[in-house]
This record gives C-alpha cells, sequence and structure tokens, in this order.
C-alpha cells in the first residue's frame, strides 16, 4: 500500500522538476513512511523528434517483500516504468505464467507482475488483476502515460491536464504541490457536496483536476488524454439460480476472497463491529488460520452508538485475540485533521469514528480485513426495505394526494439515529416523488428545496446547468428492468461505495498507514451478487438472507436478528454541546468563508432550529461546517 504522483510533459515551460517531484512525493508521507523513490526523465526524444519529460514518485508502506520491490518498477529493457498503490491479490498465479513465457523478476512483491503484463499485453493487462490499485505506466515506446484504477474504485486516483501537461497523484494535496493546477473552485462541485455529502466522480472541488473513475484507465499521449472503460458488467442482467446453487457459489467466492487478501509479510487483523458483514469476514478468516486472528472494535460512551457488546459475543464465539477500544470522540479535536486529509469537501460523518478505528488498530497491526460492502450487495440497507414499502403503498392507492403531505416538515424531529419518528419523517417527505427521485430524497443531505433558499443569487448564477441528480440517476438507470431493491443496490454500488465507502475508509486508514482489505469487494463477488433474483437476498422486508443462508453456521444467530445500528457519533447532540462555539465562530461570524454561497439568514436558522430541537439538523450542519473549514483551510 502506496502513495503515488507524477507528471509527463511536452514543453520545458511545462517541466517538473526535481524539488517539485519531491514536494508532491512528500505530501504523500502518511500513505508510505517505510520507504520512498523518485524517477525523473527531463528531455526523452521519441523517434519523430518529439520532447517528452516524465517525472514519477512513490511513498511505500511494505506489506509484502518488505525489504525488495522498491519503486517506481522497471521492465528488463528499462522501456517501461510504473509506480503502483494497492495490491494485486492473484499476482502469484500471475508470477508463475509470466515467468513461463520468459519474464525475468528482480522481486518478490506484487507490483512487478504489473509492468511484465502491460510489456505482454498493454492497457488489456487491467482486465487480469484482481486487487485493489491505482497505477501510472510510462511505456517510452510509445511515449504515453497510462493510468489504471481498480474495478469498484478502493484506491483513489487524481489527475490534472494544463496546457500539454499531465499530473497525477493518490491525493489531491499531491497534485497541490504543482503551482497553478488547484487554483479555482467548481461551484457545481459545491452543489453536488451539499447533495450527496461528497463530490462525485470525475468531478472534483477543482475546476480542471477530475478524478479517473473505477474501472477506467487513461491514456496521455500526444499531449491528449482519452479516457477509457476496461470492466463493466450488465446490471440488467438476472441469472436464474436455485438457493443452494447461489449459497454453493457464494461460500466458494467468499472464502477464496477472504483468503488472497490474507497473504501479508506483516501483522493482519480484522475491523469487528459485531454487524453481520465484518463477522462473517472475520469467521471465514479464522477458519483459514490456525491460530486466533487478532480483531478490534471501537466503543463510545453513548449506548445508541456502541455495538462493542455484539463485536465481544463475536469475539468469543469464533476464539479471536479480540481488542476492544472505547473513546470519547471529540468533533473539535478531529475535524481539522479530517478536513486535511480528505483533501476536498466530504461530509460523512462516520468518518469520524473510522478515524479513530484506523488510528487505534495501527497500533497493534499493519492490515486489516473489513466488511464494507456487505449492504450494497446483499440489500442490507434500511432505506432499501422503504423503498420497498413505498413501491407497495404506491401500487395500493396514489400516496401523493393523501391529506397532510404537505405538513410532513412540522412534525417533531429526533436525534436518535433510528427513532420511528425520524425515520417515518424522512419515509412520508418521499413518498409521493418518482422512484430514483425519491430514493435520492432519503440520500441526499440537503434537499434541492432547500439548497434554492441557502445559495445566494450569485452563487446561483454561477452553477452550471447540471442536475446534482444527474450522477445518481445514471446508475440507477443502468438496472432498468429489474426490481426496485435491486435498482437501488446497484446505483449504490456504482455512485455510494465507490465516492463515499471506498474514499472514506481510504483516507482514514491511510491517513495512519493502516492497509484495509475488502473481501466483499472481490469483482467476482460483486459480478455475482448483482446477477442473483432479489428473492435470494431480500424478502418481506429483510434483507442480507443469501449471507445468511450461505454463513449462518459461522456466528451466532442473534447477529442476523439484531438491530442494524450502523457506524456513527451523536453528531446531533455535538453541536448543542461541544461544537456550538466552533459553529458561531465559524459559520455565523462575520468573515465566514461561505458568505459568498450562502445566505446568512438561512444558516442563522439552521443553526436555530438545530440548537433549540426543533429539527436535527446535525448532518446538514456537519457538513456545512467541514465546508467552512476546507475553505479556511485551503482558501485561507
Amino acid at each position: 500500500m502506496c502513495g503515488i504522483t507524477g507528471a509527463v510533459w511536452q514543453s520545458e515551460t511545462q517541466a517538473v522538476d526535481r524539488e517539485t517531484l519531491g514536494k508532491m512525493t512528500d505530501a504523500l508521507l502518511h500513505r508510505g513512511p517505510d520507504d520512498q523513490g523518485h524517477w525523473i526523465k527531463l528531455d526523452h526524444v521519441d523517434g519523430q523528434g518529439r520532447r517528452y519529460g516524465v517525472a514519477l514518485g512513490f511513498r511505500r508502506l511494505s506489506i509484502i517483500d518488505l525489504e525488495g520491490a522498491a519503486q517506481p518498477m522497471s521492465s528488463e529493457d528499462g522501456s517501461v516504468r510504473m509506480v503502483f498503490n494497492g495490491e494485486i491479490y492473484n499476482y502469484r498465479t500471475l508470477r508463475r505464467r509470466l515467468q513461463g513465457s520468459g519474464h525475468t523478476f528482480a522481486s518478490e512483491g506484487d507490483g512487478e507482475t504489473i509492468v511484465h503484463l502491460y510489456e505482454d499485453l498493454g492497457t488489456d493487462c487491467f482486465r487480469e488483476l484482481n486487487g485493489m490499485f491505482a497505477i501510472a505506466v510510462w511505456d517510452a515506446r510509445r511515449n504515453r502515460l497510462v493510468l489504471a484504477r481498480d474495478r469498484i474504485g478502493q484506491k483513489p486516483l487524481y489527475y490534472a491536464v494544463v496546457g500539454d501537461r499531465l499530473v497525477f497523484g493518490s491525493e489531491l494535496k499531491a497534485i497541490a504541490a504543482v503551482p497553478g493546477v488547484c487554483n479555482e473552485i467548481d461551484p457545481g462541485a459545491i452543489d453536488e457536496f451539499l447533495t450527496y455529502q461528497y463530490i462525485p466522480h470525475p468531478g472534483t472541488i477543482w475546476k480542471g483536476v477530475r478524478k479517473l473513475p473505477p474501472g477506467h484507465f487513461a491514456v496521455f499521449e500526444k499531449g491528449r488524454l482519452q479516457v477509457q472503460r476496461y470492466w463493466d458488467f450488465d446490471p440488467t442482467v438476472e441469472v436464474a439460480a436455485t438457493r443452494a446453487q447461489a449459497t454453493e457459489r457464494l461460500r466458494e467466492l467468499l472464502t477464496d476472497s477472504v483468503r488472497l487478501r490474507l497473504q501479508s509479510d506483516v501483522p493482519l487483523g480484522s475491523f469487528l463491529s459485531g454487524g453481520i458483514d465484518s463477522s462473517l469476514i472475520t469467521a471465514i478468516a479464522q477458519g483459514q488460520r490456525d491460530s486466533p486472528v487478532r480483531t478490534f472494535s471501537i466503543g463510545f460512551p453513548v449506548a445508541d452508538f456502541d455495538e462493542t457488546g455484539y463485536a465481544a459475543e463475536v469475539a468469543e464465539f469464533l476464539g479471536t485475540d479480540h481488542q476492544r477500544f472505547e473513546v470519547r470522540p471529540s468533533g473539535v479535536d478531529v475535524i481539522d485533521k479530517l478536513v486535511w486529509h480528505y483533501d476536498e469537501p466530504f461530509g460523512d460523518s462516520s468518518a469520524v469514528p473510522t478515524w479513530y478505528l484506523s488510528e487505534l488498530t495501527r497500533r497493534e497491526v499493519t492490515v486489516a480485513l473489513s466488511g464494507d460492502g456487505g449492504d450494497e450487495l446483499f440489500a442490507g440497507y434500511d432505506r432499501y426495505r422503504a423503498l420497498w414499502l413505498s413501491r407497495r403503498l404506491q401500487k395500493m392507492f396514489p400516496v401523493h394526494q393523501l391529506p397532510g403531505i404537505g405538513l410532513v416538515q412540522r412534525l417533531p424531529d429526533s436525534d436518535k439515529r433510528n427513532s420511528l419518528m425520524r425515520r417515518g419523517k424522512r419515509f412520508l417527505e418521499a413518498i409521493g416523488q418518482p422512484t430514483a427521485r425519491r430514493y435520492l430524497n432519503w440520500l441526499q443531505i440537503f434537499p434541492e428545496s432547500m439548497r434554492a433558499d441557502l445559495y445566494t443569487d450569485e452563487f446561483v448564477e454561477s452553477l452550471p446547468g447540471d442536475d446534482p441528480f444527474d450522477f445518481l440517476d445514471a446508475a440507477w438507470r443502468r438496472s432498468k428492468g429489474r426490481d426496485v431493491v435491486t435498482r437501488a443496490s446497484i446505483a449504490d454500488l456504482l455512485s455510494y461505495l465507490p465516492c463515499d465507502l471506498c474514499t472514506k475508509v481510504d483516507i482514514a486508514s491511510m491517513a495512519h498507514s493502516l492497509e484495509v482489505r475488502q473481501p466483499m469487494l472481490d469483482h467476482r463477488v460483486v459480478e455475482f451478487a448483482a446477477s442473483l433474483p432479489v428473492s435470494l437476498k431480500f424478502r418481506g422486508r429483510r434483507g442480507k438472507l443469501l449471507l445468511e443462508d450461505t454463513f449462518g453456521d459461522l456466528i451466532p444467530r442473534s447477529i442476523f436478528t439484531r438491530k442494524k445500528m450502523g457506524f456513527g457519533i451523536p453528531i446531533g447532540t455535538w453541536f448543542r454541546t461541544e461544537l456550538k462555539p466552533m459553529v458561531h465562530d465559524t459559520l455565523l461570524s462575520d468573515n465566514a468563508r461561505i458568505a459568498p454561497y450562502f445566505r446568512r439568514e438561512m444558516v442563522e436558522r439552521l443553526v436555530g432550529q438545530h440548537e433549540q430541537s426543533r429539527h436535527n439538523h446535525g448532518y446538514r450542519l456537519w457538513n456545512l461546517l467541514i465546508l467552512e473549514k476546507w475553505l479556511r483551510r485551503w482558501i485561507g
């Protein structure tokens, strides 16, 4: 696991010198504290007399082949140079194949397989890789730079083309080290952020800076960039399968996925929340180890947000070497750290417990398994049940004509995450809308009507014509013809999972030099789960049935029937207590950086309604505070 960065250019005025490359690489120190590498060629001339400059930078977190596998890596003849962040889990199989075709290896690590695969297959090589990765390859034979990102989007990769130069990096801060790149905010990105609590790919907060989408590669050649998809699946296809066939295949795939992700030359453990997904991943791992798996959970002094009792139950059942961390999370202490590490506004408040869990786990191990992806793949979210129920109600009678729907906003609210009143209010607010819009309503932080009231006239004028809904709608339309629960889960798989969950886990873990591996996100598991009929996964308002049918014997039965909690913090209470002074000193101050974008009276109304417990705007205030802090950090 590492951090990568670099550039390629055609004119001397666009050159990245060694000092700048050093700054770009140093910005990623936390991603790879064990080693660093640089390669720079300032004056490369191709066969047609065109001149190129190339720079590659690398920071390493040593996981496999601790003494070898230094990067940038080179092919035998030096015509291919590569830097890579991630893990290739099937590298041993690929290595044997490549050795059989005559390639010589200089290391025992996984990265060198990419170099030799690229020599043989060019950009087709990425289809051969099972792993999480961000890759940059300089191909001197074709005078081109190739970038690639893993299928699901577990590893980030940013890039910008300015003139005839391309710069790239694992994080935005590496690109920002190059003068003149990150210098203008994209107003549309702020609108998207307040909708989703993240900025969807391929955009970023900066104009002209992009995220490479999952499952894509990009080729920069002759001063031009082309982005292409190398992996896809057809979400409209549903494969008939009996329950016996599905359980047999899932057990085979997920067991193999865990096996591959247990490869490590450093201490390895597993996150254990006490939920279904992390418990199953831990159980499968324990079944493949001769010694107890080290497991880690994090507890908070607020019962509504503490799952550690369930984690302890699972740990005792499995016989793991369990460690429970207890912290008193503090928004005051952590918010500036989050803003610095996430680089662009990122408002998922569960980044806070993920941050603490990663920090404490890293003190014990270097690699941790995680259960991310189970909700999206096997219909685990409460909102899927709400969507299923609303669909049934729509078929029974015109719910949008129910009296009193317009009065829903006046209902009292609750800070309790799973309170009946809160869930009922969200359900009624969206029930009369078209299906995809209804789903967005349950996802979005600021509804469209609230954003319209919040924005200043000047900010509205600066917004592009695109609707933030288009991003989710495009993902939703991919699964045309499927049932509503499958359509929602596919949409999440293509949007929320890479843009929110994978980003949250990658940044929070790599901030502490911890590698997190997610067996549920093996592309074979993803493709299989997406193809299954919903009846195998969801029935009668219950999800994850296939996980229970397949692995129900591995963990306590109570884990499958317990109430879902998620991974959160008492954000609503914070804004009436410890974060209250910060809000008044920033969001409501005379020099608030959000002032050009948002009407002060609307911000004051949100704060006042929340502090008076008239409405729970905790998640909205968190996103506004994150944006304000980000503007102060990056704009000054």
